[in-house]
Order: C-alpha cells, then structure tokens, then sequence
C-alpha cells in the first residue's frame, strides 16, 4: 500500500488528524475533569464547614446540647442525606465520632488521613483515593473544628467520583464521535488531494513505460499549472527530443546497416581486448563463418590469417592505419586489408576492411597475358617478315626461285597476321552482341562430319586416329550450322595439336539433358527438375591433358596451358568457341587429367524444344 503515492500523501494527513483529535479529545477530557474536581472541592470545603459549624457545640461540651456521641453520629447521617455524600467527624485525636455510611466503632483512627492532617494544620485539606470501605474512588474534603482553645475535632465530607467519570464519558462520546467524523472527512479529503496530485504522475510514469517499451509517441497531458504540470510540460518536450533523436539514429543505423550489408567489402569492428563487435555479411563471406559464430569471438579465431593478424598488432602497437596485401595461392585469393584505430566516446575500437580484389588480379593477370601472349605472337610473324624482307633487299631479289620462295613465306605470315586479326574482330563482334547468328534446325552429323573431314588428313599425317560416333536417336538441333562448324574444328584442331602420335581423338554426340552439366558450367542459369532436354558434344584426345590449375582459364583469350610445347595459333580458338556455344543458349566445359587427355564437352538446345527452353538466350 505504501508503495502508492495516493497512499504516502493521504496516510501522513490521516495520521497527524487523528493524533491531533484524539490529542484535543484527550486534553479537553482532561480539562473538564479538572475543573469538575476543582468545583468539587470548593463544594465539599463548603460543606464541611457547615457540618464543622453544626457539630461544634456537641464537641465543645455546652450546656444548650447534650455532648454524647450518638447525637454526632445522627448529625452525620443526617448531614450525609442532604449532601448525598459521606460525612465523617473526626475528633481531633482522630477517633471517629459520626459515620453516615459506616458504623463508626468498627472504623480505624483517622488522624493520619492527608485530608484530615492538612485540616488540622492548614485549616483545610483534600485528596483523593480509594477507599476500601466504599470500593470506589473518592474525593475527601476536610475542614477543623474550632472554638476558642483551637481544633477539638474535624468535619469531613466525601464524594464519589463515578458522577464526574460518568459525566466525563458522556462529553467523550460525542468527542470521539466528531473525532471520527472529522477524521472520515479528512481521509476522504486526503484521498482526494493524493490523487489529484498522483494522476499527473501516474500519467508520468505510464508514459514513461510506454517510451520504455519502446512507444516513443506516448504523451502526458499537462492538467495543472503547479510543479507537476512544469514536470509534465518538461517530460513532453523530452519525450519529442528523444523520439527525434531516436528517430534520426534509427534512421542513420538502418542506413550504416543496409551500406555495410550491401557493401562488397568486408567490414569487421573489434574491441581493443580483441572481440570482435560487428561484421557484415561480405566478411562472413570471405572469411567463411557466420555473424553468430563471429560476434564476440577473438579476432584471430575469425580471420584466420597470420597476415592479417599481424597487421592488427601492429596497428595496436602503433595507434596508425595499417595496410597490407593477403594473397593466398591454393585459393587464387588476393585480398587488401586497411586496419586503423577510432576512439568513440571514449571507447576504443579498431576497424578492418577486407576488399577483395582477386577478379581484379585475374583480370590484371588477363590483360598482362593478353598483352604478353599478343606480343609473343605478332613477333614471331614480324621478325621473319624483317628477316625476309632483309633478305630480299641484300640480294635475294637477283636469284628469282629465291625470291619467289622469301615472297611465299610473306605471305604465309602475312596470313597468319591477317588470321590472328580477323580472329581477334571476330571475338570482340560475338563478345559484344554484334555477331548474328543464322538459326535453324539441323542434324547433328551436318555440324560434326564437315568438320572433322576437313581435320581428318592433318590427324593422319600426324598419326592420330579420329573417329565420330553419332548416336542414332540423335534429334535435330537449332543452330547456326557455319558458327558450330567453327566451334568443332577449333575443338578437333585443338586436340590434334595436343595429341602425341599414335593417340586418337573421339567426336561423340548423343542426347543428354541439362542436369549432366556441371554446376559450375551451368554458372547461375536456371534448372528445372531433371534438366531440360540437349544434345551433348563431346571431343576426347588421349593427348598430355591440362593441369588442374590451368582448367578455370582454358577459355581465356590467348591463355596456354603449356607454351614449352610450342604450338601454333593464337590461342583464341577455345574462346571463340566458348561464345559461339554461350550464344546459342548452351555450356561448354573441359574435363582433363594432367597426363591422361582431355575431354571438351558442349550442349546445344533440341530444334523441337528450344522455343520453350529457358536455357535458349537468343
């Protein structure tokens, strides 16, 4: 109940009105009681000096009345009627020589009564207690019995006080009747104050549950001018703030949230102990883990790379941004790491970016080949065009069959340049869109047998044995027949170069379905249950096979897996077919053991299905 403040307000003010009432009840009982006591006394005084008056001749023995004691005793009885109280005469050696309610023979010697002594030597005396004759408390008023020798005796009269308690009683009745009444009032009158100072504070601390539970629109209203309505007027206009501030930081968060999720890089914050506090998914991702398993690991359990670490110490050691190249060769990852430190509100943190910048290095790895590979091979045709034409010009011009020779061999290079270019337009036209392509249904063997004849007697000067096995069921497919001509004797040519003497080269077609391919041919076109229905191409050689290493790059411009064999071309077969394939809606992949040959597969849409195929981008 205490916990209320309608309560701690409205009990204090009962409290101190009931004390006060009862306080007043208590003194103004007590004062009327003293005043019935003080007229009391002056009404037994008065009292006894009649009786003092009346008893005198009996006890000095005159002449007029007969000095016997019974008569005394008459005398108080007869007294005692009229006042309606005790009467006592005491003589002044303090026998007792009237009684009106007891009988005197029987009572004690009462000159040692305080009433009785103060009589005799102050002239008067009361006092009050209980007497054992009466069995109630009394008030005894006592005054000597003069002559003209002094004191011979005193006359005493008692009162109860059960009139003076009982009319006591009746005034605190209706003392304690208004006590409570007025203590009623006064309790509804707190109750009513207490609220009316609590509603504006209740309205307070709803509020302040509601902003707690996150409610930042909850309002007090401000219904008095006093400090509460101050408070009130205050709390509002702290609440605006905080719901602004809020609002703006939410506002700033989601946007830092949605920057770091979406951010390429890698970001991860840690702690100075070496925690780690935050990491967006791009981190996960390079680092591969999880924000759960991250957050509130160690930096080093995280990342993993001694590289990176170091690059953490040193910027704890120093205080200054850090950066650094990781480079990890068996998983052709480059990345660039920048550490640096940031105080916060007095917090200090560090925070690591992890950019990843292997496609880069790829592509720079490209372009340097391609620069290289485009290099190596424009200078082997222009340095015998320079010899040559050296040749020529010292004097081979005189000795005709020579020249026509030197003049041949120009020319074969000058074709070999001419090749290497038109390849090279060729490429860039398909890359680009530019190149377009004839379609129309056509059988496989229309596609493989032209092509493979025109390899075939390169293949026998060279000791190999090509064949091609088409399967019969074999169904039409929707191609541009020139174009994968092209794709098959770049593949057949490709394998003659690379098959020693005494192998063989297999040309196989038969319908598969798209699920056969590789997952990371099919790269993130869609697959439908079970793939869709193709026709798979494949060239298998039993020649030197390609390295696992080189297989992710076969289909690069220029790329050789081995230039020590020294073969020719320009190394732009494999590219252009792997376009020309990508350009009618098909994969093309390699499977190779380093030693054992290599098998070149691509599919091609059915002639029938291609119109529904979502494998078909034409």
């Amino acid at each position: 109940m205490f916990h209320s403040i309608r309560w701690r307000i409205a009990v204090p003010y009962i409290a101190l009105t009931l004390l006060t009432l009862l306080g007043l009840t208590l003194l103004v009982t007590r004062r009327m009681r003293a005043e019935h006591l003080a007229d009391l006394r002056v009404t037994l005084l008065s009292e006894a000096r009649l009786i003092a008056d009346a008893a005198r001749p009996y006890l000095a023995g005159s002449d007029a009345v007969a000095p016997e004691e019974t008569a005394l005793d008459e005398l108080a009885k007869r007294w005692g009627t009229l006042v309606e109280g005790r009467v006592t005469i005491v003589r002044a050696d303090g026998v007792v020589l009237g009684e009106s309610q007891q009988s005197r023979a029987s009572m004690d010697n009462h000159l040692n009564r305080p009433e009785v002594r103060d009589a005799l030597s102050n002239g008067a005396g009361t006092s009050i207690r209980f007497s054992d004759s009466v069995g109630s408390d009394m008030m005894y008023g006592a005054v000597p019995i003069l002559t003209g020798d002094g004191a011979i005796g005193v006359a005493r009269v008692a009162m109860p006080l059960d009139r003076i308690d009982a009319s006591i009683a009746r005034l605190r009745r209706p003392l304690l009747a208004i006590t409570l009444a007025a203590a009623a009032i006064v309790l509804l009158t707190a109750l009513w104050i207490a609220r009316r100072i609590a509603r504006p504070i209740e309205q307070l601390t709803a509020a302040a549950d509601r902003m707690a539970g996150g409610d930042l629109s909850g309002r007090a209203v401000a219904t008095t001018r006093d400090e509460v309505g101050r408070l009130t007027t205050s709390f509002n206009r702290m609440a605006g703030e905080l719901d602004d501030t809020v609002t703006r930081l939410t506002r700033e968060r989601s946007r830092i949230e949605a920057i770091l999720e979406n951010m390429a890089d890698g970001v991860i914050i840690a702690d100075p102990r070496g925690e780690v506090r935050l990491i967006n998914p791009a981190a996960t991702r390079l680092l591969k883990t999880s924000q759960q398993a991250a957050r509130g690991a160690s930096f080093a359990q995280v990342v993993r790379h001694h590289q990176i670490i170091d690059l953490w110490q040193a910027c704890r050691a120093t205080g200054q941004l850090q950066a650094g190249a990781v480079e990890i060769d068996r998983q052709a990852v480059f990345w660039q790491v920048i550490i640096t430190a940031f105080q916060e509100t007095g917090v200090l943190g560090y925070l690591i970016i992890i950019q990843d910048l292997s496609r880069i290095r790829r592509l720079e790895t490209v372009r340097r080949d391609f620069i290289s590979n485009i290099s190596h091979e424009l200078r082997t045709p222009l340095a015998s065009l320079k010899a040559l034409t050296e040749t020529l010009r010292d004097g081979a011009l005189d000795d005709p069959p020579a020249a026509e020779r030197f003049l041949g061999s120009m020319e074969t290079e000058i074709d070999a340049l001419t090749q290497m270019v038109q390849e090279l337009l060729e490429l860039s036209r398909i890359e680009s869109g530019q190149a377009a392509l004839r379609l129309a249904p056509a059988a496989v063997a229309q596609i493989i047998t032209p092509s493979v004849e025109r390899l075939r007697p390169q293949a026998e000067r060279n000791g190999l044995n090509l064949q091609v096995v088409i399967a019969e069921d074999t169904p039409p497919v929707l191609v541009d027949v020139e174009r994968m001509q092209q794709v098959v004797s770049n593949l057949v040519h490709n394998a003659i170069k690379f098959t020693p003497p005494g192998g063989s080269i297999t040309v196989r077609a038969q319908q598969g379905r798209d699920g056969q391919i590789p997952a990371s041919a099919r790269k993130a076109r869609p697959l439908v249950s079970g793939g869709w229905p193709v026709v798979i191409v494949e060239v298998a050689d039993t020649g030197m096979g390609i390295p696992e290493r080189d297989l992710p790059r076969v289909f690069e411009r220029f790329y050789k897996a081995d230039r020590a064999r020294g073969s020719g071309g320009a190394g732009l077969g494999l590219s252009i077919a792997h376009h020309l394939v990508e350009g009618h809606g098909g994969h093309i992949w390699v499977e190779s053991e380093e030693g054992e040959g290599s098998t070149f597969f691509f599919s091609l849409p059915l002639a029938e299905t291609s119109a529904h195929n979502p494998l078909n981008v034409l």
